[in-house]
């Protein structure tokens, strides 16, 4: 008999490698996060225990008595950061930023550094990826020095607590989460178990001490957060860095927010001498032009909230081989061809299916959402019959297989923006709401209503045929 209660202690367990979940039983799909084949053995199931009532710490208070201060937020010194935080960094929140390697991500944090330190928020700045000289350079070249920042390179988490005690900062920045690593817990950096435990830790000590913290997180080939999703929900505010390593634009989305919400879009533009907010990003994405060219249409889309106008370039060109080309940038492929079905079909243009065609938009922006359908049309067939839009002309709407133009959200926040960089004329769905001031609005119904702004062609022979009666 006691050999059977020592073989059942010794019953492995499993665990979740994506969300921590743990089980006593093998199951080839997780139940919490609805992950396949991440359930893993990891050693003997706990032990059933019962917990006695403690000693409580803070005796509980009514709502009304809570003092709401303590969780005001804080702002750290960049604007367009302060806007997808929701006002700024809340004391003993714990923030993840997430990007691809190069994007900027040291960049803009060290920039977050030293504008805390300067509006005396004592900081440290921990890097476990580089040593301190190399980013004391970075810093040199973006200007963020100051009295108030220190500089610590550690991959030890006892170290960096260590530090906390040492600097008692009011703002600590980790770079990167999966980098640190305790020697109390078995397996490599970057691991469940490390990760977890550098996390926890780290959270731990920012809510005892009211210390706002930042962690750079490492992303997979996907674009998702590398590491356990415990990551993720054991922190308070989930952001990610995005942008094209070519281009000059960054976008900070964020995906998670208790303190805020989670439908803000900040712009950062990368250069030589750092990284700066862009208040007003709309210029990034447009081309000034004295008079229009044929294939382009402008359009507004949403980032979150926030309304951008963006330009959508297409170009069509006779095909040499026996399956046209169909290329595209910054706009989904499938989009675009549901696009090319509808003019052929339904707008009468049949001399797209034998020709090579290109579509792009300006400035690395990346057009996903339906809202932008009308401008790849009108570009597309623009292109096609080579007459350039109307000037000052905005497209919005979601265009249907059978060619109607249907509703998108927020047309009255997207008039508006254009309205105010100068734009006069939209075309729009059915019933736009209010139209600002000094803008004309065709509304259309279809595919087949929308291509009338189109001037109709010059032919080109016209001077021959003239010469030809002389």
């Amino acid at each position: 008999m006691a050999t059977r209660k020592s073989s059942a202690k010794e019953r492995p367990s499993y665990r979740c490698t994506e969300c921590g979940w743990t089980t006593a039983k093998w199951l080839g799909r997780c139940p919490e996060c609805q992950a396949w084949g991440t359930v893993e053995e990891y050693g003997a199931a706990p032990a059933v225990r019962t917990t006695a009532p403690g000693r409580v710490t803070t005796a509980a208070l009514p709502i009304g008595q809570v003092d709401g201060q303590q969780a005001a937020a804080r702002s750290t010194g960049v604007p367009e950061l302060d806007r997808v935080l929701g006002g700024g960094l809340v004391p003993g929140a714990v923030v993840l930023l997430a990007g691809e390697p190069g994007v900027g991500k040291s960049t803009l944090l060290l920039d977050v550094a030293a504008k805390a330190a300067s509006a005396e928020h004592r900081t440290l700045y921990v890097t476990g990826e580089e040593s301190a000289s190399q980013v004391r350079l970075r810093a040199d070249r973006i200007g963020a020095l100051d009295d108030d920042l220190y500089l610590a390179a550690e991959t030890d988490l006892s170290a960096v607590l260590g530090h906390l005690d040492t600097v008692k900062p009011s703002l600590l920045i980790l770079d990167s989460v999966q980098t640190v690593a305790s020697p109390e817990i078995d397996g490599a950096p970057g691991g469940m178990a490390q990760v977890r435990e550098v996390a926890g830790a780290l959270i731990r000590a920012s809510k005892e001490r009211g210390m706002s913290t930042l962690l750079v997180g490492h992303v997979t080939k996907d674009g998702a957060i590398a590491g356990p999703r415990l990551l993720e929900h054991l922190v308070d505010v989930v952001l990610h860095f995005e942008g094209d390593r070519h281009a000059r634009l960054r976008l900070v989305r964020g995906v998670k927010n208790r303190y805020g919400t989670t439908d803000e879009v900040g712009c950062f533009e990368l250069h030589d001498e750092g990284i700066t907010g862009l208040a007003d990003p709309s210029g990034l994405f447009l081309t000034r032009r004295a008079e229009p060219v044929p294939g382009t249409c402008l359009t507004v889309t949403l980032e979150g909230r926030r309304p951008l106008v963006a330009e959508v370039q297409a170009l069509t060109v006779d095909s040499q081989i026996p399956s046209p080309r169909r290329t595209t940038s910054g706009l989904e492929t499938s989009r675009v061809s549901m696009m090319l079905a509808v003019l052929e079909q339904r707008g009468r243009i049949s001399a797209l299916g034998k020709r090579d065609i290109y579509s792009a938009t300006v400035g690395g922006v990346k057009l996903s959402e339906p809202a932008a359908d009308l401008a790849v049309a009108l570009a597309l067939a623009s292109a096609a019959s080579d007459t350039p839009l109307p000037k000052n002309l905005v497209a919005i709407g979601e265009v249907g297989l059978a060619g109607e133009v249907r509703r998108v959200t927020g047309v009255q926040r997207r008039l508006s923006e254009a309205a105010r960089l100068g734009f006069t004329h939209a075309l729009v769905p059915s019933d736009p709401g209010r139209i600002p001031d000094g803008m004309r609005v065709l509304e259309v119904a279809d595919v087949g209503e929308a291509l009338t702004v189109l001037p109709k062609r010059v032919r080109r022979e016209a001077p021959r045929e003239e010469g030809a009666r002389r």
